[in-house]
């Protein structure tokens, strides 16, 4: 083998079974983003899951177990009911909906919760029929009704997360919504108190519902990336027979080696190859790169591509759960139900929270119950600092409203989502560029790098060298065979793209035996010279020299191509030199900018490469490294080792290479960015892939990961911000039920409202 890097063998001829197909499981008891999270780490907890999808509005989870895993599906049953959900597995056939499917909507919770609500509003604190008699029995009636039905879900959720001795949101919303509920229907049939709150328990489970379904909206405009991709694969074919003639088949039922038609205006139903005809095929939602690719006869094509103008025929090779765009979902789906470090803080306070809130909801009746005075004098003397409202008349009715506020008040939901939300937001908008991001660490590992380690071949060049010039040794001895052909003959069954630029000079018909590669270095095989056999070589010319060959005689030649940036490949009979070939490697387009780019964000550029010493500073020197920062004459199993020196040093270290020859230098890196294809994302061992092969998405990735950092922290601060003032207003009176829970959901919104800013961020040069 040649020098720089390992053998690339192309990933779409690796053998690869079919995946198992997705299972799905009906899921009650989700109210809110939070409780879809809670359901994806546990199913995620089970042994052998490899993919989980959870969608909050169908209640739908779909799961998929590792390839040759056997699945038990029981085990996701029992999981999904550790965590306090009910679960079953899902029908094959879709049931018919009954009424009870549609009450599960949150908008028949805020349309009969405002039926209810309104009246009650009015009547209140417009009208003044308050302290009538029949008043408060209408109240009594109305409220009824929207705790038995809207409020069912919050109760049904709070009981589930009791019986496996959890609590959460639901917890909170149900008790402070009886409390309010429960003192005023003692007091209607008692005839204690003369002032119902029958309109706040109302109004409580409609403005959460509100909040929810404001929360389910902003949740499906920042999964609008996913769910574009997951609607491109067309359902239907046009199948081409053995006589030629095309017929509509379902996409599904294709097989590899099918010819199908692709009319303009169509979209790829499965990936495979042109086999006929001329287009230009737009593949931006795979890769983000806006312009469409010219396809011809050869060309691959993908699964979800639009074609353009041209009509193809393709002869499919990868369908289903195999296809690139399926594995770009897989991608972002895992992303989207990850976790980052920063979230332990958060799931940390969680676990304590509600219990906290409960007890200080206890604390705030005692307190309004037996010491009245010394709450009211607190709540006088924080008065003018303050706004004006309307105190609670009455001991008694301040313990349990006042109560009721600070259990309403109180939101876990915002901790909880403050990472997720930005996580899923960041994975679509990184998705619509062509960015996959693996995980939520993948995420904020990328926020915090300060290095950045490119390898030089197929990263920063083109990866497609060309012999520029030959040289052949004067003092060569005469062989009865012409040289190009020998070196052609030697360099046909390599892979390496330096193999293949040789290759492609003549036609190698030379016989060889005994072919052999050397991993970085070059290849060797034996040949009849002179009627016995000959070592001949082709490889670094270190490699060469340390077999004893001398190249003092093309010494000139060499200095003259390796300060051009050349890499020198020499071929050698026994320890004789015959010839020099030199092979020059473009820089991609805006590689240059592209460092540029990121010495303007801080970080600091390495290069990692197997060339010569010049060659590697007169490429350095072309795109703006510091020579110091160059690491050349590198073998490929060496580039992990360089990585770690760096991370010894203190540096958070970005390794970019092409994720298949640099899996070691990717796996050590702080974060490994791969430059890909589409065909590949399956196979790479990177934490960010980027689609569309080309490098000048990487200071945007990297940018992306730090704005979502950023918002991952702000959605932190604020959601502890917002508990640690909204509590203590609530335990003195300033926030009136209602106003606490429309503050709960405007935090929630707020929370993912914050995370949607993602889906609009434009990356901006420095």
């Amino acid at each position: 083998m040649l020098p720089s890097d390992v053998s690339r063998s192309d990933p779409a001829t690796m053998p690869a079974g079919p995946k198992p197909a997705w299972k799905k499981f009906l899921v009650k008891g989700m109210t809110c983003r939070n409780c879809a999270r809670h359901v994806s780490e546990a199913v995620s907890s089970v042994s052998d899951v490899e993919c989980v999808d959870v969608d909050l509005e169908t209640g739908m989870v779909q799961v998929r177990w590792l390839d040759g895993r056997p699945a038990d599906d029981t085990l996701i049953v029992k999981a999904i009911e550790k965590a306090g959900f009910n679960a079953q597995i899902a029908p094959n056939r879709s049931p018919s909906k009954s009424f009870w499917d549609v009450l599960s909507g949150w908008q028949l919770n805020v349309y009969l919760g405002a039926i209810c609500t309104l009246p009650l509003i009015l009547g209140e604190w417009f009208l003044g029929w308050h302290g009538k008699p029949w008043f408060g029995w209408l109240g009594f009636g109305l409220a009824l009704m929207v705790q038995s039905i809207c409020g069912a879900r919050f109760y049904i959720g709070a009981w589930n997360q009791l019986k496996t001795g959890n609590s959460n949101m639901d917890t909170l919303v149900s008790l402070g919504s009886s409390t309010a509920f429960g003192f005023s229907a003692w007091g209607l049939f008692s005839g204690q108190i003369q002032h119902y709150y029958f309109m706040e328990s109302a109004a409580i489970i409609t403005v959460i519902s509100l909040g929810h379904w404001m929360e389910s909206l902003a949740s499906a405009r920042a999964e609008g990336s996913l769910r574009a991709l997951l609607q491109l694969t067309p359902p239907k074919a046009r199948q081409i027979n053995e006589t030629g003639e095309e017929k509509e088949v379902d996409a599904s039922s294709l097989l590899p080696g099918n010819r199908v038609s692709i009319r303009p205006g169509d979209r790829v139903p499965a990936d495979g190859v042109v086999d006929s005809g001329h287009s230009a095929v737009d593949e931006s939602m795979m890769t983000g790169e806006s312009l469409p690719v010219d396809k011809k006869i050869g060309s691959p094509v993908y699964a979800g591509t639009l074609n353009r103008d041209g009509h193809l025929t393709v002869r499919v090779n990868v369908t289903g759960e195999e296809t690139a765009v399926a594995h770009i979902i897989e991608v972002v789906q895992r992303a989207q139900a990850s976790r980052a470090s920063i979230q332990r803080l958060g799931d940390r306070v969680g676990s304590v929270f509600v219990p906290v809130v409960v007890l200080l909801a206890i604390l705030t009746g005692i307190m309004w119950a037996f010491a009245p005075t010394v709450a009211g004098g607190l709540q006088a003397t924080f008065r003018p600092y303050l706004w004006p409202f309307h105190p609670v008349e009455g001991a008694l009715a301040s313990a349990f409203i006042y109560a009721a506020g600070v259990l309403i008040v109180a939101c876990p939901c915002a901790m909880g989502l403050a990472t997720p939300a930005v996580i899923m937001a960041a994975a679509n908008a990184g998705a619509r560029r062509g960015i996959l991001i693996r995980d939520g660490v993948a995420l904020e590992k990328s926020g915090i790098v300060n290095t950045v380690l490119f390898d030089k071949t197929g990263t920063l060049t083109r990866g497609m060298p060309s012999v520029a010039d030959m040289h052949v040794l004067v003092s060569a001895p005469d062989i009865d065979m012409d040289m190009k052909a020998l070196a052609a003959s030697l360099a046909q069954p390599s892979n390496h793209p330096l193999s293949q630029a040789i290759a492609e000079l003549t036609k190698g018909n030379i016989s060889l035996e005994q072919w052999r590669e050397h991993r970085g270095s070059g290849v060797e095989a034996y040949i009849k010279h002179h009627g016995a056999p000959m070592i001949v070589r082709l490889g670094s010319l270190n490699w060469l020299s340390k077999e004893g060959v001398d190249w003092k005689k093309a010494g000139s030649f060499i200095d003259e191509w390796r300060q051009k940036g050349a890499s020198l490949i020499g071929l050698t009979l026994g320890v004789n030199a015959l010839a020099v070939f030199a092979l020059k490697d473009t820089l991609k387009p805006f590689a240059a900018s592209v460092i540029a780019d990121l010495k303007a964000q801080d970080k600091t550029i390495y290069m990692v490469t197997g060339d010569h010493q010049l060659t590697a500073m007169a490429l350095a020197e072309e795109l703006g490294i510091a020579k110091e920062h160059v690491y050349a004459e590198i073998r490929p199993e060496n580039k992990a080792s360089i990585v770690r020196q760096l991370q010894e040093k203190g540096l958070r270290v970005a390794f970019v290479g092409d994720g298949i020859n640099d899996a070691p230098a990717l796996e050590q890196s702080d974060l490994g960015i791969a430059v890909s294809r589409a065909s590949d994302v399956a196979r790479e061992a990177a934490d960010v892939v980027l689609l569309n092969s080309d490098i000048q998405t990487i200071p945007e990735a990297l940018c992306l990961a730090q704005t979502a950092l950023r918002i991952i922290k702000q959605n932190l601060f604020w959601a502890f911000i917002y508990n640690a003032m909204a509590v203590p207003l609530a335990m003195f009176g300033f926030l009136s039920p209602i106003l606490c829970a429309a503050a709960m959901g405007f935090s929630d919104v707020a929370v993912i409202g914050n995370a949607l800013r993602l889906m609009r961020w434009k990356y901006r040069r420095m």
